[in-house]
């Protein structure tokens, strides 16, 4: 019974040093990015005409008829 107390308290002391850890990184400053929403802005991947134009894909019946088509088997 003195294991899990024990290991009951090491378990809250980590705990409690992870949060302060990240605390500690937040106020610091160590999650702000300035640099990446202006930057999404511009570099945009496609606009929407072209997310338009592009074909639909069908896929395949069966992963067969997809063998068969790129291996020509010949039956007798």
């Amino acid at each position: 019974m003195s294991v899990l107390i024990l290991l009951l308290i090491a378990s809250i002391t980590i705990a409690a040093i992870f949060l302060v850890a990240f605390l500690w990184s937040v106020k610091s400053g160590q999650y702000d990015d300035e640099v990446s929403p202006p930057m999404r802005m511009l570099f945009d991947d496609a606009t929407p005409k072209e997310k338009e134009a592009s074909p639909p894909k069908i896929p395949a019946a069966s992963g067969i008829s997809v063998l068969t088509n790129k291996i020509k088997i010949h039956q007798p």
